[in-house]
């Protein structure tokens, strides 16, 4: 199982939120290229980053930092947040990305979503975020009436290869993970899923990887210093 350490960014600064609650920030003292550059002397090979103020806004307003730890840490990049066009799925891309995340634009243009798909094929991974299993959108500000479990299975008929799933209500609460809907997601009919959202220990993680889940992504219990990356990757055998 991959081992996703996470960068959320506001205003060109790490945070972390609580339930995806923008009035509820919390601030780290590293940048967010230094502390890309922790998360890889740890030992990871992975890095998974967000532009907060773009999932709100619907442009790339963290651009240039997201650019520049792309192209100076030397990690597998996926990178989320405000990306709306094929110019910044492509600018992305060209400035060494991995995968670029597609969000809201997933859920409200259907179309541009299989399109991306089939011009980028397994670059787009498609982020889930759900509220009780209805599809938040737009920096978790709004809550469609789209059942997230359904989404993920129409997500699979269109080739979509990974799906990052998050329980919003245990985001940044350090108080554990929705295991019961992971257990259901690694069924076949759903594509490879990524684990976000409260995990909080190593037993947790263990869990997910005896599931068969394909990668989970640690936020605060990392800033938060709850969980050990180097001993997270090693029981993850990534």
């Amino acid at each position: 199982m991959k081992i996703f350490p996470a960068i959320d960014i506001i205003d060109g600064k790490v945070v972390r939120l609580s339930k995806g609650d923008y009035n509820n920030v919390k601030y780290y003292a590293l940048s967010p290229l230094e502390t890309a550059l922790k998360f890889r002397e740890q030992g990871a090979k992975y890095l998974h980053i967000v532009d907060l103020d773009g999932a709100k806004s619907g442009n790339a307003d963290n651009a240039k930092v997201i650019e520049e730890i792309v192209s100076k840490c030397d990690l597998n990049v996926e990178v989320g947040g405000g990306i709306r066009n094929f110019a910044q799925i492509q600018k992305y891309l060209d400035c060494g990305a991995k995968n670029v995340i597609l969000g809201t634009v997933a859920i409200k243009d259907f179309d541009f979503l299989i399109k991306a798909v089939a011009k980028y094929n397994n670059a787009i991974v498609v982020g889930v975020d759900a509220a009780d299993e209805k599809v938040a959108v737009n920096g978790w500000l709004e809550v469609t009436e789209i059942n997230s479990l359904k989404f993920c299975k129409k997500l699979k008929e269109i080739s979509v290869q990974r799906v990052i799933y998050t329980d919003i209500s245990k985001d940044g609460m350090l108080n554990g993970t929705n295991l019961q809907v992971y257990e259901v997601l690694c069924q076949t009919e759903y594509p490879n899923i990524t684990a976000s959202g409260g995990i909080f220990d190593v037993a947790e993680l263990a869990k997910l990887k005896n599931m068969g889940i394909y990668g989970a992504i640690l936020g605060k219990a990392l800033y938060e210093q709850k969980i050990d990356l180097k001993r997270a990757i090693e029981v993850c055998g990534d």
